[in-house]
């Protein structure tokens, strides 16, 4: 990857960049320095991560056009795309030991602080005014010829469109034990009623970053920043909120953080009580997508193999009392 990278930094306007790993997930990233105090953040994005049957390229262009419109239409402080020498906003590199093509991208380097260690009520609501001004703009913005991003809908969500660790989502379907599966495919049947009554009608569904938790948000004393769009697309406007929803679920003070960020998203964009109401159908929804990605990415990754039993154990068991209304 880093020799990949290497030769991606040629198509960029970069004199002696350097450059420095940060990390290989989705996508493998790294820092890159120029003598003039320049920096960046390259990204060496993994094939057909947004569906087996989208345009990789196409989805990725895309989102950075959006990244633009965001930062000039709406004051939003997304990462900056960097275009390469030629003008586009995505690149090409290969290497004889990867097995095909990849395709890398350019932002800026974005400053800010990480709080999902140190969290308080005061950051979702923050959080949640963030995301009231990412919908109302997309609301707005009419997207340009061959915009292409995922759809966040059942089929991608249960069915198999999407591609983790290299398997079909089917196949990490097949590979869920029994009892696992019983929960998912109640999750799966309760999900279909649930889309279907929120429809998607303007202001229930539109683009949406679909990842925005506080370890996607950069904060500052005046500015929340989001970073890492990379499942950005169309979906359920509910889903966005369920998102951060879910990684604090099993904490004491969960109502407290629940209040705070629907208050924020509130003060900016009205929030139907029939959204809200099926949040937890959303969170529970999340749990499952999270658990397949979880079980694909396991057959190629040691440290996921490791902690497999436990994400599994923990789905069957806190799906549930989601459902359980």
């Amino acid at each position: 990857m880093r020799l990949i990278a290497a030769r991606a930094l040629d198509a960029y306007p970069l004199k002696e960049p350097h450059l420095r790993f940060v990390a290989h997930g989705e996508n493998t990233t790294f820092r890159v320095d120029t003598p003039d105090g320049g920096r960046f953040l390259l990204r060496v994005h993994r094939p057909r991560r947004h569906g087996r049957a989208v345009d990789s390229a196409a989805a990725i262009r895309s989102e950075l056009q959006w990244l633009a419109a965001l930062r000039a239409d709406a004051g939003v402080c997304a990462p900056e795309p960097v275009p390469t020498n030629d003008g586009d906003l995505i690149s090409t590199a290969f290497v004889d030991s990867v097995d095909e093509r990849r395709i890398c991208s350019l932002l800026r380097w974005m400053d800010g602080s990480i709080r999902t260690a140190s969290q308080r009520p005061s950051h979702l609501r923050r959080l949640g005014v963030l995301m009231a001004r990412i919908h109302n703009h997309a609301d707005a913005w009419t997207p340009p010829p061959g915009f292409v991003r995922i759809r966040w809908d059942w089929e991608t969500f249960f069915g198999d469109t999407m591609e983790y660790g290299g398997l079909t989502a089917a196949a990490c379907w097949d590979l869920v034990p029994a009892n696992v599966r019983r929960a998912f495919d109640l999750v799966a049947e309760r999900m279909a009623t649930v889309m279907a009554a929120i429809g998607e009608g303007p202001g229930a569904f539109g683009l949406i970053h679909a990842d925005l938790h506080l370890d996607n948000a950069l904060l500052t004393a005046d500015d929340v920043r989001p970073i890492d769009f990379d499942d950005c697309g169309f979906g359920h406007r509910v889903y966005e909120l369920a998102v951060p929803l879910w990684e604090i679920r099993d904490r004491d003070d969960y109502a407290s953080f629940r209040a705070a960020l629907l208050d924020g998203y509130s003060q900016h964009r009205d929030l139907p009580a029939e959204q809200v109401s099926y949040l937890d159908d959303y969170i529970a929804a999340r749990q499952v997508a999270f658990a397949l990605w979880f079980v694909g990415t396991a057959q190629v990754n040691p440290a996921f193999a490791a902690d497999l039993d436990e994400v599994l154990a923990y789905s069957a068991e806190m799906i549930p009392p989601l459902l359980d209304r």
